[in-house]
């Protein structure tokens, strides 16, 4: 047995050899000393599974926070700097997808290249990086351009909505019941963040409120077109191909390099929060949790993302949030909830 050590059975007095969890070999017999090992196995299972389950509710929470710090750093740079939203996406893509690549081939080199090399595969990637990706942060960025940080991540939370619809259409069922009451917050909820609660006016640009509706739709094309993918290959390896792909696409057309924008010491800052924070270490950092806690846990503790990028806006920005905007996040917070 690799890594063998020796710890005493309960009651018995006896040695019993204890391995890693991975090689486990326990006896199945019936007297006292295979209980007893069976016993001290459980134990040890049991405080494994709980320090990994920690691990996870941490990373994802760390995760989804960080995500939200990405819309308040653009803010940041939108305001103060003026950036160009193709400048900054197709930056965000290039500098993202090259830290997601240095990792994957120094961890999983042989599946990424299976993933390029097995047409079907690649295909679908190409179609997420199009659809998915791409067309997902140009409405996400545009969004916090026209409104704030806070609002264009909640609105984008409305694509659970959206995938719960693509769901009950590909199942062929009815919305259960909690799914109907998340519709009717989600509606209730952007009616708010929409109009501050009077019909008859906008609380937001009309070009805000259909950046932010876009982006949940691109969200929710981001979360079904790699569906058949994700399990094979893992998210590393497809999300940052796919980063990878888009910023060499962008790059290419926009030139980020031919307009560099006049950035001082506080603006770099803000660009590397909204890179390395808020793009590469929030994706590392949830799907690691996605693997320890599963993606149902973790969609719930990800909710943490609205409120980060609200709280982080009023706090860094001094963005002034309407009784009725709150609401209104709130709303779309439980429709979360619900739907997941």
């Amino acid at each position: 047995m690799s890594k063998e050590r020796v710890e005493q059975v309960e009651g018995t007095g006896a040695s019993v050899p204890m391995t890693d969890i991975s090689n486990i070999d326990v006896p199945e017999g019936t007297d006292e000393l295979s209980r007893s090992t069976r016993r001290a196995w459980r134990d040890r299972l049991n405080d494994a599974q709980t320090r990994k389950m920690i691990v996870g509710m941490l990373a994802t929470l760390v995760g989804g926070s960080f995500w939200g710090f990405s819309g308040t750093s653009a803010s940041f740079l939108f305001d103060t700097y003026h950036v160009d939203t193709l400048w900054l996406m197709s930056i965000r893509q290039i500098l993202a997808g090259l830290l997601f690549m240095a990792v994957v081939v120094t961890r999983d080199r042989a599946r990424l290249v299976k993933l390029w090399t097995t047409p079907t595969d690649r295909k679908q990637l190409l179609l997420f990086t199009a659809f998915g990706l791409l067309f997902n942060q140009f409405c996400y960025l545009s969004a916090v351009r026209l409104t704030n940080a806070g609002t264009a991540t909640v609105l984008q939370c409305l694509q659970l909505v959206i995938i719960m619809g693509y769901t009950c259409i590909t199942d062929r069922r009815k919305p259960r019941m909690r799914e109907v009451i998340g519709i009717g917050l989600a509606l209730g909820g952007t009616f708010l963040i929409a109009t501050g609660g009077d019909p008859t006016s906008l609380s937001i640009s009309p070009l805000g409120l259909v950046a932010g509706l876009m982006c949940a739709v691109s969200a929710a094309c981001m979360a079904v077109i790699p569906a058949k993918i994700l399990p094979e290959y893992g998210s590393p390896i497809v999300t940052g191909s796919a980063m990878l792909t888009a910023g060499i696409v962008t790059c290419t057309i926009v030139q980020p390099w031919a307009h560099m924008p006049a950035l001082d010491a506080a603006g770099v800052e803000a660009l590397a929060v909204f890179v390395v924070v808020g793009s590469f270490l929030a994706y590392m950092l949830y799907m690691q949790g996605v693997k320890d806690i599963g993606s149902v846990r973790a969609s719930l503790i990800g909710t943490v993302e609205p409120v980060s990028a609200t709280i982080t806006s009023a706090v860094m920005l001094g963005t002034v949030f309407l009784p009725t905007d709150l609401i209104g996040f709130a709303m779309i917070i439980v429709m979360m909830f619900l739907t997941v």
